[in-house]
């Protein structure tokens, strides 16, 4: 059990090695309104008033789309992803990494092992990820800093 989750986190380290850094939850947005990077495409999205963030949206080389969602005070307070590899989660969920493995870990050990959709909720951390070879998904907030008004419903 515990060597599939060491494994998986090194293919995710691997993964993220060929790829520029990424968002990270609870910090400042990977990519800034005013910068573009060489694998990625920026789009910024602003919200409507009743809803106080900002989407930046990029593609990664792989094909896979990550949103950060970054509240009015500039902390990315949610990331998602979808496409056709797994994010990787290691970038992605920055400090918040070492808590979601051990979260995965014991939702494994729950569920007698395999592989499958996987949700982890730590305190301070919801992380749902699933999909299969191809067409991967998932999301992970930080539910204290969702801006109020915004349900996790609006993550996609």
């Amino acid at each position: 059990m515990k060597t599939s989750v060491l494994c998986a986190a090194a293919a995710m380290t691997a993964l993220a090695a060929g790829i520029p850094a990424h968002a990270e939850l609870g910090s400042a947005p990977t990519w800034p309104a005013s910068s573009s990077g060489q694998a990625t495409r920026l789009v910024q999205h602003v919200s409507s008033a009743a809803v106080p963030y900002t989407v930046n949206e990029t593609t990664l080389t792989s094909g896979t789309v990550v949103r950060e969602y970054v509240g009015q005070g500039g902390t990315v307070f949610a990331v998602v992803w979808h496409g056709p590899q797994m994010a990787p989660l290691n970038s992605l969920l920055g400090s918040y990494f070492p808590t979601y493995l051990q979260g995965a870990s014991a939702a494994r050990a729950a569920q007698g092992g395999g592989h499958g959709p996987a949700t982890v909720q730590a305190p301070g951390l919801m992380v749902q990820s699933g999909g299969h070879m191809g067409n991967f998904t998932g999301r992970a907030y930080l539910p204290a800093a969702l801006p109020q008004g915004t349900s996790p419903d609006d993550l996609q």
